[in-house]
This record gives C-alpha cells, sequence and structure tokens, in this order.
C-alpha cells in the first residue's frame, strides 16, 4: 500500500467513527528512515484531529477508539502514530 492510499483510508475511517470537524494527517516516515526499527511498507503518521467529541474524552479513551478503529492499519501498514486531539 503506497502512503496516499494510506492517508484516504485512515481519514474516511476516522470520519465515519467519529464527529470530526477537521482531520489533517501528515506522513512522518521520512523521519525514521534511518532507525534500525524503519521496515519498508510501514509508515510513521501525525494525526491533529479537531473534535469536540473526543476532546471530551481523557487523552487515554481517545486514544484507544482510535487505535480500535485502525486496528488493522495498525497492524499491517502504521509503525508509529502520533496523536494530537485539538
Amino acid at each position: 500500500m503506497n502512503i496516499n492510499d494510506l492517508i484516504s483510508i485512515v481519514k474516511k475511517k476516522l470520519e465515519n467513527n467519529f464527529k470530526i470537524e477537521n482531520i489533517k494527517i501528515e506522513d512522518k516516515s521520512f523521519l525514521h528512515k534511518k532507525h534500525a526499527s524503519n521496515q519498508v511498507g510501514k509508515f510513521h503518521l501525525k494525526l491533529s484531529i479537531n473534535s469536540v467529541e473526543l476532546k471530551k474524552l481523557s487523552r487515554i479513551d481517545s486514544n484507544k477508539k482510535i487505535y480500535k478503529v485502525l486496528n488493522e492499519e495498525l497492524k499491517e501498514y502504521i509503525h508509529s502514530i502520533q496523536i494530537l486531539i485539538i
């Protein structure tokens, strides 16, 4: 899977499961290219999510819900994910 397809899938899944006012998904894989644990086909994403629904939850609870929705992508295509709820 390429990064553009992954970003599209992640965005769609999050928008279908949460009330989101705005979402920005950035590929940060380039920051980790020289790390020993870097794997081809695994990406590092930064999610900036503007959501009143998620903002009402604790950081742990909102992250758990996001991880549950993105479970398949996390297993197959995402090596690292940074989540900012704004």
